[in-house]
């Protein structure tokens, strides 16, 4: 539903210019197979939920800048030095440390469960979602690359449903299920796929998905903000080691940008 609010919003836009509509059929068989990655990942992430935890579920997620840049190193030759090793290292024990509140008594009693391994095989989908969106990148017109995303996003996971034979249950959509469902037609996807796409066009899959290391403070902070919840000292140093990497690997002049835009 959130794949279909946003692609309908859209709509009335990609249709406003010759130059888009015209772009829409070329653009996207290539924007299918963007999105197949995209699709997978969610479908996999609420899998995992059927028998994991968030917690968990961030915990893993912080593996998916060490994966990428992996993955560029395959697909775009590109270099892997051990000083960015050790900066992934710590930009992931910094995020972990935020996750955990800065118990170790928490982190050492993490383990993997099935949902964990579910989780763990759907974040290389997020990598390969980034890498996809580069390497099939025609100069195209944003709007309609975000628009034929969101279109083969609803596509893959409409499938899914009538594969495994789930019902769409949209009737259950009512009260405050409707507000959640506008931020995540609006903020969560929307927005998320446009920005996503045209910073990953600009800076490059490493660059995009370091930030991941923000999550988790960025959260602290914003709870500050709305709900005055007072940051607890002791995640304050992972807080820093999260930004510090993100700050490193930001300025590192051997991971390439893309200049064809």
């Amino acid at each position: 539903m959130r794949f279909i609010g946003a692609s309908l919003i859209l709509l009335p836009w990609v249709l406003s210019k010759a130059k888009w509509r015209e772009n829409i059929l070329p653009t996207l068989p290539r924007a299918t197979i963007i999105s197949l990655f995209y699709a997978i990942f969610f479908i996999g992430f609420f899998e995992a939920l059927n028998t994991t935890n968030a917690t968990n579920t961030a915990t893993i997620f912080t593996l998916v800048p060490l994966i990428t840049g992996l993955l560029a190193v395959i697909a775009f030759r590109e270099k892997l030095t051990g000083k960015q090793l050790l900066v992934y290292a710590v930009g992931a024990i910094g995020t972990i440390w935020v996750i955990f509140g800065g118990q170790l008594t928490l982190l050492m009693s993490f383990t993997l469960n099935k949902g964990d391994l579910v989780f763990m095989g759907t974040i290389f989908s997020m990598s390969f979602y980034s890498i996809a969106m580069k390497m099939l990148y025609r100069n195209d017109e944003m709007i309609v690359l975000a628009f034929c995303t969101l279109v083969g996003g609803s596509f893959w996971m409409a499938l899914a449903l009538l594969i495994t034979g789930q019902p769409f249950e949209w009737q259950r959509l009512q009260h405050d299920a409707i507000f959640h469902m506008t931020y995540l037609i609006l903020g969560a996807t929307l927005a998320t796929v446009y920005l996503y796409q045209i910073t990953t066009v600009a800076l490059g899959p490493k660059r995009v998905s370091a930030y991941i290391y923000l999550n988790p403070a960025l959260i602290i902070l914003l709870l500050l903000i709305i709900e005055g919840t007072p940051i607890p000292n002791t995640i304050i140093p992972g807080i820093i080691m999260s930004v510090i990497a993100t700050v490193i690997l930001q300025r590192d002049k051997r991971l390439p940008a893309d200049k064809t835009r």
